[in-house]
């Protein structure tokens, strides 16, 4: 029988209290398939570093064993983690830093507010899946709300800083949606705004003009369609990348539309991008209302739509903040950083929430 046949099973946690220590426990948890123990661990034991980081615990791993110590909480969210990660490594998926951030949030979320479903696993965030890419589950919070309004909702705005996944899982969402027959073509957009820089003339045909603008976009397609796929669907128009300002005069039907980096739209194109939405279509607009590169005194589309349009039947809102980013924990200070310098710019009545609305 090979390795890969075996049933694997998990171990139930063994659990002591050490001496001396009231507040503290003890929880020893082994993994039956020590090929899978040596993923979830991660590369020279990466994934119990950051376990030990996030959750304050000391995480001790030896063979397809490992020793968790700190408070009873803490080591049992830490316990759930790990058994989470296990489960994903037995379906064939893999685990990175980022998923074991999205672990620990599914964690937190699965042991306050669902304890028992918790234990009989039917709690877990939401995800998708291409045929290319296989499932992607949510990794935050954020994301889990992202999805499930996805599917909800014909128009979904998402707006929030960089490195929260927006597009990435927009893309994503629209190529399942393309291969499930749920929509026949795909149509993603950005405005062309250059961001602080002159570029001048670009050379070549249409594509390659565009191409500069639109390369984010290109590089989530490739992530989640096989490459031959998305040749044959550029060149049939069943995917079709564009600017913003070739989308007037057109009805898109039976279409998932994406716009991206919405916040570089004005008023006048968000209008007329928002009305082309046709019969059988998805629209998601996605952006970061703190980077945009419109000149000083213009105001975004963007930021505008959301305000005007959040609360109408049939469209989702969802926003992003600094805690959901997943790029890198660098990004994320960085983000922090940052938006706690606009904060301390603002005085305390541009900090007000109504203080958007009257400007």
């Amino acid at each position: 029988m090979k390795p890969s046949d075996r049933p694997v099973s998990l171990a139930r946690p063994e659990v002591k209290r050490p001496q001396g220590e009231a507040d503290s426990v003890e929880i020893n948890l082994s993994f039956d398939d020590n090929r899978y123990a040596s993923l979830v661990f991660g590369h020279y034991d990466q994934n119990l570093a950051k376990l030990e980081r996030r959750l304050g615990v000391i995480a001790n791993a030896n063979g397809n064993l490992v020793t968790i110590k700190g408070s009873q909480d803490a080591c049992e969210h830490a316990r759930l983690v790990l058994e989470n990660l296990y489960g994903r490594v037995k379906l064939g998926q893999p685990v990175t830093l980022g998923d074991v951030d999205g672990a620990i949030q599914e964690g937190a979320l699965q042991g306050s507010l669902f304890p028992k479903e918790a234990e009989a696993g039917r709690i877990a965030f939401e995800q998708i899946g291409t045929r290319r890419r296989g499932p992607v589950r949510a990794r935050n919070a954020a994301q889990d709300l992202y999805l499930r309004t996805l599917k909800r909702h014909e128009l979904v705005f998402a707006e929030g800083p960089a490195g929260t996944g927006k597009t990435w899982l927009a893309v994503g969402y629209a190529v399942l949606l393309l291969e499930q027959g749920a929509v026949e073509r795909l149509i993603l957009s950005r405005p062309a705004v250059e961001a602080g820089e002159r570029l001048g003339f670009l050379p070549g045909d249409m594509r390659d003009k565009v191409d500069p603008y639109l390369r984010p976009i290109f590089d989530a397609l490739a992530d989640f369609m096989d490459a031959r796929m998305l040749e044959r669907g550029m060149q049939t128009g069943m995917i079709e990348v564009a600017p913003l300002a070739f989308m007037r005069g057109r009805t898109l039907s039976n279409a998932c539309v994406l716009l991206d980096e919405a916040q570089n739209a004005t008023s006048v194109q968000m209008k007329m991008f928002l009305t082309r939405l046709g019969e059988g279509s998805r629209m998601i607009v996605t952006g970061d209302p703190s980077q945009t590169d419109l000149p000083i005194g213009q105001k975004s589309g963007l930021s505008e739509a959301i305000q005007l349009l959040s609360g109408l039947e049939g469209i989702g809102h969802v926003v992003f903040k600094e805690g959901d980013v997943v790029r890198h924990d660098l990004v994320r200070r960085i983000v922090g950083a940052y938006e706690h310098a606009h904060a301390r710019a603002l005085g305390p009545e541009e900090l007000r929430p109504d203080a958007k609305a009257r400007r």
